[in-house]
């Protein structure tokens, strides 16, 4: 299969999987490991492009089910594509639909030819294939394409430490189950009819020269199932391969096992995506297994809600506590919010926007509260990874560690 896509690993660390690479596309380059902010509906929530790009971001998300139900993806199409639509000129990925099928699991069926979805808009039926989803990211015109997957639940959802009933019904009607569910049969028809969509996937692919295809390797928590996916996904010559459903109910113990053993079966030399973390920790663990990118609304979900990412952790800027509060939400942070003159933001004497006005934002139900504790949130994690990148490129791990105390732990020589 004829690809737009190249990956180049320029340096890798000489104590860890970890390895810093750049990605090149149609639209632009990436530079690896990177983070996605989630534009599922093809915004970035509440913030301007140009202000993603000033975050650092060079490469972002869009979801081909939610602009498959609106506006459609002919409109996007004829309003110049993707990129234009929403004012974003770097590369672009477009996740497929199939985790939507898991996530709205109790609204939704699932059958090895694909998933009927009540369209959350209007309630009625969308039939998704493996098909009409390349369709659809052909006519988005993202850079990456996801393949159609289908994903289970990693863990059984009768026996998850919160029990989701509605999940485990779905998955027994999904899986064709008379009397009981059969997790492990589960996981194995995911794992076939994964490698089956792929394969109808990549045969649909119209625009190979422009968009390239990436495989998803399913499996659930359990390594052995794991391992098979991956060999079926990989056997399909892709730019790149991704690792799905985690994050879907798992421990995080379970995410860094399940990353630690996938990421070193995937290609060298093709990118390596883990779909929907996440977490810090989730990241730095999958980075030092050999991952390259990565995705997750929290920034700025966590924005809108007022929870602000730190290097020392997470602060809930609700809270009573920091109504007096002079302090940037981090010093040394150059977002718009902690250094307003860095992005050429004039306010009072080059201060900070303090803790105690954001607060105030909030309680008062302005928008300017989201907007700017999403951008500080969208610079934090792309200086997460930059600061990675350096770690990578140097070996430097204890000088990380010093300026993400949070994770030291976690880094090459522990904490410090």
């Amino acid at each position: 299969m004829g690809s737009a896509l190249s990956f180049e690993i320029l340096s890798r660390s000489a104590t860890t999987g970890a390895r810093v690479g750049r990605v090149r596309t149609v639209h632009g380059e990436f530079d690896t490991p990177a983070f996605m902010p989630v534009g599922t509906k093809a915004t970035i929530k509440g913030v301007y492009p140009s202000m993603v790009a000033q975050t650092g971001a060079q490469v972002v998300l869009g979801n081909t089910y939610h602009l498959l139900l609106r506006p459609g993806a002919e409109v996007v199409s004829e309003l110049g594509g993707l990129h234009r639509f929403m004012g974003w000129p770097g590369p672009i990925l477009t996740d497929s639909g199939g985790y939507q099928a898991y996530s709205m699991a109790d609204i939704n069926s699932v059958d090895d030819e694909g998933v009927s979805f009540k369209s959350i808009v209007d309630g009625s039926t969308i039939r998704m294939t493996p098909e009409s989803a390349i369709h659809t990211q052909n006519l988005l015109g993202s850079d990456i394409i996801m393949a159609f997957d289908d994903c289970p639940p990693s863990v059984d959802p009768g026996a998850a430490p919160i029990n989701q009933v509605r999940l485990r019904q779905a998955a027994m009607r999904d899986a064709g189950a008379r009397s009981g569910y059969d997790h492990d049969a589960r996981l194995d028809q995911a794992n076939e009819r994964t490698a089956r969509w792929l394969e109808r996937c990549a045969d649909a692919h119209a625009r190979p020269e422009e968009q390239s295809l990436f495989g998803i390797v399913q499996g659930g928590t359990d390594l052995d199932r794991r391992a098979r996916s991956a060999e079926m996904v990989c056997n399909v010559d892709l730019p790149g391969y991704a690792i799905g459903g985690v994050a879907v109910g798992e421990s995080p113990e379970d995410i860094a096992r399940i990353t630690s053993f996938i990421a070193p079966r995937l290609p060298e030399n093709k990118p390596r995506y883990l779909m929907g973390v996440g977490y810090e920790r989730d990241i730095v663990g999958a980075v030092l297994a050999g991952v390259d990118m990565f995705d997750c609304v929290l920034p700025t979900r966590n924005g809108r809600n007022a929870n602000a990412f730190t290097r020392s952790g997470v602060i809930r800027l609700k809270n009573a506590r920091f109504a007096r509060d002079p302090g940037a939400i981090e010093p040394g942070c150059d977002c718009p919010a902690c250094d307003p003159g860095a992005c050429g933001w004039e306010t009072l004497e080059g201060r900070p926007l303090s803790r105690g006005y954001l607060r105030h934002l909030f309680a008062s139900d302005e928008m300017l509260g989201p907007i700017l504790v999403s951008l500080h949130n969208l610079r934090h994690f792309q200086g997460l990874m930059a600061d990675l990148r350096r770690a990578i490129a140097s070996d430097d791990w204890a000088a990380m560690a010093r300026r993400w105390p949070s994770l030291s732990d976690l880094l090459p020589g522990g904490r410090v």
